[in-house]
């Protein structure tokens, strides 16, 4: 009560001042308030943003990564002769055995290309040359599938390796098959 008092006391003037005064205050918290939740909604919205900006970036990396070995497999596609074949690349690599032994098996069509398959077998190599091998044949200039490899140790010296390959040459498909 002693504030109502102590309003009705004071002069016309005055009072409207207060008032005011009082009033402004109120609009102040209010908008104040409404700024506050907004500001709120733009951090989730923010937040949100974001988290979709970090899952765009990985996707964006695993698209380039998808990309760029696809424009790899189709430069070395390109490469492919029709007189290519698995005892031809392999014998580009340059690492030979004691004896070599190609077997041609029957190739797949699959995906707009050709596999000329053959299992290959070479005898007496030492481990850093089948690791060459291996890794010429994956990483060459021609498209190879190493679908099987079977490394053993030679009985009459351990620091040799027989190694069997069923592997196969991709090439794309004749012009007249497609």
């Amino acid at each position: 009560m002693k504030i109502k008092e102590l309003y009705d006391e004071l002069e016309p003037h005055a009072r409207r001042t207060l008032a005011i005064t009082a009033i402004s205050l109120l609009i102040l918290a209010l908008c104040y308030s409404l700024l506050q939740e907004r500001i709120g909604k733009l951090r989730k919205r923010l937040l949100s943003r974001e988290k979709t900006v970090q899952e765009l970036m990985i996707l964006e990396h695993q698209f380039r990564s998808a990309n760029s070995e696809s424009l790899r497999l189709g430069n070395r596609l390109a490469t492919v002769k029709a007189d290519d074949s698995l005892a031809k690349v392999v014998e580009e690599t340059g690492i030979r055995g004691k004896s070599s032994q190609v077997k041609p098996l029957k190739g797949e069509e699959r995906q707009g290309m050709v596999e000329d398959a053959a299992e290959i077998r070479i005898e007496g190599l030492s481990a850093n040359e089948a690791v060459n091998l291996l890794y010429r044949l994956e990483k060459g200039s021609r498209p190879v599938v190493i679908k099987k490899a079977s490394l053993k140790t030679r009985y009459d010296d351990p620091s040799r390796i027989d190694l069997t390959l069923t592997a196969s040459v991709l090439k794309p498909l004749p012009q007249e098959k497609q």
